[in-house]
């Protein structure tokens, strides 16, 4: 799930609109699940037993922050982060690299409040200035480039499973834009979760507590809030399904029946079929090797790859080829 948040509500009007009343498959980009309550949702999301990616991820790093911060080259280092959310997991490998020196942390995330929990999450760090960066992912990675010491390497770490939210041809992309950013020795830690059972992957996005769904639904109720939209949020349910093809969960809201919703700021009316679908968000699921050419097409080294015994999720560390 991506946690790059709050675009401005103009913005928001406008990717309501194009995805809602285009032909075929109804979408809304997958940021906008993330505002003040979505985010909030998140957090909870992290925590329930049946999501256990966020685990392996702070496991991996836990286990294994000696390692990397051992594989990087000596001298001086600045850790960016795109989309650090509270900042929680990354606090492992700052403490180890902060053993070595003083090292400054550049948390990049649209959402203000984020950036704040984060700071104050890892204030008592020591050796580690935060310096929070508050721009989409690729104009804070940069400014953090543009405004580094001589000879400082960056090391940018992209984690929890915000790659599988992408296509497989974004993802590319993506990861090809942030190499251009980088020069030679740079390194990215990118964490990526893997193919498993559907017995295990479609509860995490469909959790019997509810809690996905609410996560869903909120989008509707910030429609609601911020475009002045009439969606009636029982008339719609959670829904996650999984593209064996592309090797994706997918979550969509159903409407329940026939109907049409106004949504005044987006300039728009919009009508559902009983049945039809919202596709809110994609999660692509890796094989290990898939992870690693990905990161080659995109002019990186892969250095080393871990994963977890207890949940299939990897962390590969690359170097700028």
């Amino acid at each position: 799930m991506l946690a790059q948040t709050l675009a401005p509500v103009a913005d928001f009007a406008i990717d309501v609109r194009l995805g809602l009343m285009k032909e075929g498959q109804k979408e809304i980009p997958s940021k906008y699940l993330y505002d003040e309550v979505g985010s909030a949702l998140f957090e909870v999301i992290t925590v329930l037993p049946e999501y256990g990616l966020f685990r392996a991820d702070e496991r991996l790093l836990r286990e294994n922050a000696d390692t990397i911060a051992a594989a990087l080259r000596p001298g001086p280092i600045a850790v960016a982060e795109l989309g650090s959310g509270s900042g929680k997991k990354t606090f492992w490998i700052l403490e180890a690299l902060a053993g070595r020196q003083h090292m400054v942390y550049h948390p990049i995330e649209i959402s203000r409040k984020a950036l704040d929990q984060c700071s104050k999450e890892l204030s008592a760090l020591r050796n580690v200035q935060v310096r929070p960066v508050q721009q989409p992912y690729l104009d804070g990675l940069a400014s953090v480039a543009a405004a580094r010491r001589p000879g400082e390497q960056l090391l940018v770490l992209f984690l929890g499973s915000s790659i599988g939210n992408f296509d497989s041809g974004a993802a590319q992309s993506f990861l090809a834009d942030v190499r251009q950013v980088l020069t030679a020795g740079d390194a990215l830690l990118l964490s990526a979760d893997l193919q498993k059972p559907m017995s295990q992957l479609l509860p995490a996005y469909d959790d019997p507590l509810g809690v996905t769904a609410s996560f869903n639904l909120n989008v509707l109720a910030r429609m609601n809030r911020e475009l002045k939209a009439d969606f009636h949020l029982s008339a719609f349910r959670h829904l996650a399904r999984y593209d064996e093809r592309e090797h994706r969960i997918e979550m969509h809201l159903v409407s329940t029946c026939e109907q049409t919703v106004a949504i005044p700021q987006a300039h728009c009316c919009v009508s559902f079929d009983e049945g039809e679908t919202i596709w809110t968000e994609s999660s692509h699921k890796y094989r290990p090797s898939d992870v690693m050419e990905m990161g080659m097409r995109a002019g990186f080294q892969p250095l080393r790859q871990w994963q977890d015994p207890y949940w299939a999720f990897a962390q590969t560390l690359f170097v700028a080829a």
